[in-house]
């Protein structure tokens, strides 16, 4: 059994997609009067914002980044935690387990957007993109996370539905469940230890 389940949030906890992409959509098309499709901009999540606007060369990132950190509350309504995953968790946390969070959302986006859903308390530690100088897929998260709950990598498993999650797992030398939920295929994904179909499924890992 692990020591350790770490996770990360949106699209594995929270089912975020449809708040995060209208969101930057909205907030490209005021500050640069184009339109992007959805397609365009599904890269952008897994990934830290500013990462994301950097990406789409955005010239005015820290402003640009506040607008659309904005205009994700304003799409708070599409928000939900996944079918069946709170109660996954609270009977994790009844295990001989640690539980943790390694998340691209800055510390006040997880206060804003995270911790109004009341899971956060059961979590022992929480990453995010405020916490290191380097995000995922660089496994910097994951190994601070694992340092504060003294966990070796071998010993953890991380939770996550991107590229980015899988990378960064590999790369610290934990072992990476894919959350088909959130991530919807398998392609890509084939040094993935686990595949998971639904949250309950987590609960076979233990």
């Amino acid at each position: 059994m692990p020591q350790a389940i770490i996770f990360d949030v949106d699209g594995t906890i929270l089912d975020t997609e449809q708040a995060i992409l209208q969101s930057l959509q909205r907030t490209l098309r005021e500050e640069t009067q184009k339109d992007y499709p959805f397609e365009e901009l599904r890269f952008a999540l897994g990934i830290p914002g500013k990462d994301t606007l950097q990406r789409l060369n955005v010239d005015d990132i820290e402003t640009v980044h506040q607008k659309w950190s904005a205009a994700v509350l304003d799409f708070s309504h599409e928000v939900s935690i996944f079918a069946n995953l709170e109660a996954v968790i609270q009977t994790l946390a009844r295990k001989p387990l640690k539980l943790g969070i390694v998340t691209s959302k800055t510390s006040q986006e997880v206060t804003d957007e995270f911790d109004p859903f009341g899971i956060s308390d059961y979590f022992k530690q929480i990453i995010s993109a405020s916490d290191t100088k380097k995000h995922k897929p660089h496994p910097e998260p994951l190994l601070a996370c694992l340092e504060l709950l003294q966990v070796a990598p071998e010993d953890a498993i991380y939770i996550g539905d991107s590229i980015y999650d899988l990378q960064c797992a590999k790369q610290a030398g934990a072992k990476f469940a894919l959350a088909l939920w959130g991530a919807k295929t398998t392609k890509g994904f084939e040094e993935a230890d686990y595949v998971l179909q639904e949250p309950t499924d987590i609960l076979t890992l233990i």
